[in-house]
């Protein structure tokens, strides 16, 4: 993933949390919203229940593979905020690809599981 397409500051994340669309999946929740640039953007969370910080780097490893290999599919003007639920712990790349795919189709759809 370029810098370029990475949410860094926390005013960014606060404000995609806050006034995006919250969708979620076994393994993942995503929260996304608009933006003015040209290109999408994405914000990897881990938290610390997950586990220690080797585990929650592997996880941003692991989710920055998945955007890296599905960037077609994300191609549209969103920020996306990208949040690891517990479950990811006892499932595979696989499952979690699966996961991301179905997120981010849905939310080119529009679907809303949860207004925020």
């Amino acid at each position: 993933m370029k810098k370029i397409n990475i949410v860094k500051e926390s005013r960014d994340f606060q404000k995609i949390m806050s006034t995006g669309i919250c969708l979620k999946e076994k393994n993942l929740l995503i929260y996304y919203n608009e933006n003015n640039n040209n290109y999408s953007r994405f914000g990897i969370s881990v938290g610390k229940k997950i586990g220690n910080a080797v585990v929650r780097n592997y996880y941003k490893r692991v989710l920055r593979n998945i955007v890296d290999h599905n960037k077609k599919i994300c191609s549209n003007k969103k920020d996306y905020i990208i949040i690891v639920r517990k479950n990811c712990l006892i499932t595979d790349y696989q499952k979690i690809e699966k996961s991301f795919i179905y997120l981010i189709q849905s939310s080119q759809k529009g679907e809303k599981n949860e207004k925020k």
